[in-house]
């Protein structure tokens, strides 16, 4: 799961929506950081990973990818399914992906000051460019893509992205309507007491 899946899984609650944001940028142990909204947030992210990382459908999925991109396939699989997400909008919400973005972007951009150095840098570019409506185009998993090369140390291996979603398209959006659900199901049973 990407920005997309993991935003739109917290429910438009804040603290847990920020939390669930900064899930891949805060080591555990800082943790104790933050609120208990933030940090429930934080263990929401983790658990959506789990949950994620460990599902048939998506270790399948995977092993498409697996081939042509080797390590980098479950990454590749993450933004690809942002894509899903975006393009089976309509089934998931009732409201557009364009103002559901612009009302996440005010609340992550509100929450600023307590991000992490390279948040702090990057939400802004995330919010003038639209990401997370960007996410929807091949255009803007292009560009997704070639940014995310120059931080990986095989760039190569993302080299036909594009052309691996066209070709598994339809099986990696069957594969997508069979797991999304299941991730809101869990995250919709998933217990707050847990939370410390």
């Amino acid at each position: 799961m990407n920005f997309l899946a993991h935003l739109f899984l917290s429910q438009q609650e804040e603290e847990l929506l920020v939390g669930n944001f900064l899930g891949d940028f805060v080591r555990k142990s800082a943790d104790e950081n933050f609120s208990m909204g933030i940090r429930r947030g934080l263990q929401l992210h983790r658990k959506i990973d789990t949950f994620t990382d460990t599902h048939p459908v998506v270790r399948e999925s995977t092993r498409l990818l697996h081939e042509r991109h080797h390590k980098y396939a479950p990454v590749l699989l993450d933004v690809f399914y942002d894509f899903l997400l975006a393009k089976n909008w309509t089934l998931y919400s009732g409201e557009s992906l364009e103002n559901y973005t612009q009302k996440v972007y005010a609340i992550l951009e509100s929450y600023l000051p307590i991000m992490p150095p390279v948040l702090q840098h990057r939400l802004p570019l995330m919010i003038a460019d639209d990401w997370l409506v960007r996410y929807g185009t091949l255009e803007g998993l292009e560009f997704t893509f070639s940014r995310m090369k120059y931080r990986v140390s095989e760039p190569s291996h993302f080299d036909g992205a594009i052309g691996s979603l066209q070709m598994n398209l339809e099986q990696l959006n069957t594969g997508f309507r069979q797991f999304f659900p299941e991730m809101i199901a869990f995250v919709n049973w998933s217990d707050d007491s847990e939370v410390v």
